[in-house]
């Protein structure tokens, strides 16, 4: 008679998938990417971007620009809070991805999670707050007043550091959806999953369909079509190479793209200017409007 198996049947390794437009495709070039453990076991494969989901993730972003900036700051704030409660719903799962490729102790993953949490309502509390800071009423020559507020600039491309995955990743993309751009964020290095979950976590919560978009893949393949693109407006980005950020700043030098770098050596655990206002400062325009003075 036959021997009856013993053996666990195989473990199926996940797919993960992008996050464009509240949806989740699939890379057209049908890439993908392993995530290895510490042993070098395959834990999951993640979506390679290309330059042609690059692209659809953008008019994914420039279609929803209008409906996000046009909302109410105290409105983007309740939705940016909304994602730390989805953080913190998924608390323990966050903790696994991050301890996932043995890199990160628990406790220090832990820890991690915590400060993503704060950072989420930090910016949730600075949203409606911006403009005071930097806008204002000054007085000109003449019988005349000028106003100054900030308006956002419209798709911000967001490049995640390699370290810290999940906080990295919301440092870069939370201060252009607070100011009411709309964002591609972009994140690549060894620890890909968490990049690759917090996608469900948007799709969970209330940001609204390619206002936020999640692309994951090697980020200097990405670079120059980011640079080169007539649509992206701004780019923010931290833990670039000096050969990664050359590409990025020569490439937009063509268009006028405003790029924000972040210092590769930056502590994203401390830096008060990851959660000051003037991070935000050259993600947006200030329009300034002229009214007489009866003074």
């Amino acid at each position: 008679m036959p021997s009856k198996a013993t053996s666990a049947p195989p473990k199926v390794v996940k797919t993960y998938k992008l996050y464009i437009n509240g949806a989740f495709p699939r890379s057209e070039s049908g890439r993908s990417l392993p995530v290895k453990d510490a042993k070098g076991r395959v834990l999951a494969h993640v979506s390679h971007a290309s330059r042609k989901d690059l692209r659809d993730a953008i008019e994914a972003a420039h279609a929803a620009h209008a409906k996000w900036a046009n909302a109410t700051a105290y409105n983007r704030g309740q939705v940016l809070y909304r994602i730390a409660e989805m953080i913190q719903s998924r608390e323990e799962e966050c903790v696994a991805l991050l301890c996932a490729t043995g890199e990160i102790t628990r406790k220090d993953a832990r820890a991690e999670v915590d400060l993503s949490i704060d950072r989420c309502i930090a910016w949730a509390g600075w949203a409606d707050k911006i403009a005071a800071v930097l806008g204002g009423k000054q007085p000109v020559a003449g019988p005349y007043l000028v106003f100054s507020t900030p308006e956002p600039i419209g798709v911000v491309v967001a490049i995640a550091p390699e370290k810290h995955p999940l906080l990295g990743l919301l440092s870069v993309l939370l201060p252009a959806l607070a100011v009411g751009n709309a964002v591609v964020l972009c994140c690549g290095g060894r620890n890909l999953l968490l990049a690759a979950t917090f996608g469900e976590a948007l799709a969970t919560s209330d940001v609204p369909a390619g206002v936020a978009n999640v692309l994951t893949g090697r980020i200097s393949e990405l670079i120059p079509w980011i640079a080169s693109h007539r649509d992206v407006h701004a780019c923010i980005a931290a833990g670039l190479s000096k050969a990664e950020t050359r590409t990025l700043e020569l490439g937009a030098a063509e268009n006028m793209k405003r790029v924000t770098i972040l210092d590769r050596n930056i502590d994203l655990t401390q830096s008060p200017v990851l959660h000051s206002p003037f991070l935000a400062e050259r993600l947006v325009e200030i329009k300034t409007v002229w009214h007489p003075s009866t003074l």
